[in-house]
């Protein structure tokens, strides 16, 4: 697979538009130490290679109401591809499934829940196991306070290291 390189300006623009995704066109381009029109260009560019992939507000959600943070380790009973698509299919279908990995190791799938409380959490999970998708086991990690939560890619640092 073909890599796009981008340069110091792109990388800026990068940079700003993670920090914020409502920048005017003019502040982007005094941060990044280009005119207006180029700069907007190169963002544009970023944007049609799919770098840049939308722009999303960050919601306080504990602001509103209480949530409980949960993540799950799922192990699924058999490993055929069709289980693994049937389990996907479902979790992208549940609004409280927030995130969903699969991985390698000792689990398929690390999934991570935000539910009003834990018996919401529970009701949720008594309702995937009522749907037969497959689910053999799944261990449950309640979040107990938020260390770090970056949304912000380090993007300089992640490509200076596969130079």
């Amino acid at each position: 697979m073909a890599f796009l390189k981008l340069d110091s300006i792109d990388l800026k623009i990068l940079h700003a538009i993670q920090r914020d995704g409502r920048i005017t066109k003019l502040a982007l381009a005094e941060q990044v130490g280009l005119s207006p029109t180029p700069c907007w260009m190169r963002l544009r560019k970023l944007e049609k290679a799919g770098i840049v992939s939308g722009y999303h507000a960050r919601i306080a959600m504990r602001v509103l109401a209480p949530v409980a943070t949960v993540l799950m380790e799922v192990t699924l009973a058999n490993h055929r591809q069709a289980d693994f698509d049937r389990f996907e299919r479902v979790i992208r279908d549940v609004p409280e499934i927030v995130a969903c990995w699969s991985v390698g190791g000792g689990v398929d799938y690390v999934v991570k829940v935000m539910a009003r409380d834990i018996d919401a959490y529970q009701r949720l999970v008594d309702g995937l196991l009522d749907r037969e998708i497959g689910i053999d086991r799944y261990f449950t990690y309640i979040v107990i306070k938020t260390v770090k939560d970056e949304v912000a890619l380090p993007i300089a640092e992640l490509l200076s290291a596969s130079s």
